[in-house]
């Protein structure tokens, strides 16, 4: 039954690579990720393209799940600040996934992205869909 789950999944995952991330030109922030769709336990790498600017101070980086919340974040250093960033979430229970990026000045949230993800279980978890 999870092989079919993963089939389907597999067929969508294109549709869902067209959505790209949430926010407006003017945003300096990207979340790159490979796959929409994991198995549990979870181990989630994705890649944060913040554009260098002076009031860049802080990357905060979050897994918004259904049952489960991860966060990290990193000082920035403004217009010398390199331009990628890699952030891994490991253990990942089942369940639906928000990934935010939010990259902050040092008074307000300068920019967003954001990414929905599905981790998959075995149907024993009773986090999973």
């Amino acid at each position: 039954m999870a092989r079919n789950i993963i089939r389907s999944l597999a067929l969508i995952t294109p549709l869902l690579a067209l959505t790209g991330t949430v926010g407006s030109a003017k945003d300096n922030v990207e979340i790159r990720i490979n796959g929409r769709f994991f198995a549990e336990p979870a181990t989630v790498q994705l890649i944060v393209a913040v554009e260098p600017n002076a009031q860049n101070r802080r990357l905060r980086v979050e897994a918004d799940g259904d049952s489960m919340f991860r966060a990290t974040e990193f000082e920035l250093a403004g217009a010398s600040e390199q331009r990628l960033h890699t952030v891994e979430f490991k253990n990942l229970s089942a369940g639906g996934y928000t990934l935010r990026a939010q990259v902050m000045s040092n008074s307000s949230i300068r920019s967003q992205a954001e990414q929905e993800i599905m981790v998959a279980g075995d149907g024993t978890s009773p986090g999973g869909w």
